[in-house]
């Protein structure tokens, strides 16, 4: 395949592209590079992906993406993971999330439907469950997201239906789950507590401890990614989670554990978007894709915490 993959550099999508260069697929890396953390950290993911001689990288605007480059390297499928991230500052500039993650979104669908791209894999959140009660949240459970980040993916998710229907095309939206592992964003909590633990500073505990999240290693991510571009047609909603939810006090004593320190634990209140607990239900994965999480949660935590030793 040739495929275009949208934030390229960052966690997720630096690491999709060097699998599917390895797979030996094209790509065409497109990103804007902004500022939202150290540009530096995104090309240096980038850099070993640039050693291939089939990969293109092209830093720009999502919105400044036109048909005619994605002609001019023979697009056949887009796999679109670049986005605004962050539950919690997506309150502070709800009109840049609206028009990077809703925005830039249908400029790839609009794409797509000019130049007959029928494959596409974008990419959505957990968050678009907000707090149902119900866990394991299913596919076809009630969505209601509590932070502006989970309504521009819940947004996103409605309009790839749309183009789906309308123009025949084959769009499956991926419900990622907590990902995690070597790369992943300095903000993000396993990254940011470890930093903390290693420095014996405070950390930031939001509540009593009891919330969870369903940690889902990088690499289990991706090979969802690929065989959602290569396995299903039409149109599609599928989760990506471990399945194994992780107490938030569980997981800092669990990285305290493993660095060999005491944690110093401040406790502050549940900032406003944030949700109580995420737990995938993984069966449409296993049945549509043959997918299931290979990496426990103790296993993957070791693999990043070798990582970010080197």
């Amino acid at each position: 395949m040739r495929i275009l993959v949208t934030g390229c550099a960052g966690f997720i999508g630096s690491t999709l592209t060097e699998y599917l260069l390895n797979k030996g697929e094209f790509v065409l890396g497109i990103d804007n590079f902004n500022d939202f953390y150290d540009v530096k950290i995104k090309k240096n993911n980038i850099k070993k992906a640039q050693e291939n001689n089939n990969f293109v990288l092209q830093q720009i605007d999502l919105l400044n993406v036109s048909p005619n480059l994605l002609k001019n390297y023979a697009i056949d499928c887009i796999i679109h993971l670049a986005a605004y991230p962050g539950v919690r500052p997506s309150f502070l500039h709800p009109e840049q999330y609206s028009r990077n993650n809703i925005d830039g979104t249908l400029r790839l669908l609009q794409c797509m439907r000019e130049l007959q791209i029928t494959k596409g894999v974008f990419a959505s959140s957990s968050s678009v469950y907000g707090n149902n009660p119900t866990v394991p949240f299913s596919e076809d459970a009630h969505v209601e997201p509590i932070s502006i980040y989970g309504a521009t993916k819940l947004t996103l998710e409605s309009y790839c239906r749309s183009y789906s229907y309308a123009y025949n095309l084959d769009i499956t939206c991926l419900r990622f789950f907590t990902c995690y592992g070597p790369r992943q964003r300095p903000d993000l909590a396993i990254h940011k507590f470890t930093r903390l633990l290693k420095e014996k500073k405070p950390i930031p505990m939001f509540g009593d401890g009891a919330t969870s999240r369903d940690y889902t290693y990088i690499d289990d991510i991706v090979h969802g990614v690929y065989l959602a571009a290569t396995k299903v047609d039409g149109f599609n909603i599928i989760n990506l989670g471990n399945s194994y939810p992780t107490k938030l006090s569980t997981m800092i004593h669990t990285l305290a554990e493993k660095l060999e320190v005491d944690p110093i634990i401040q406790q502050e209140k549940i900032p406003a978007g944030d949700v109580m607990h995420t737990w995938a239900n993984i069966t449409k994965a296993e049945t549509l894709l043959g997918w299931k999480p290979a990496t426990s949660f103790g296993d993957g935590l070791d693999k990043f915490l070798e990582w970010i030793n080197q």
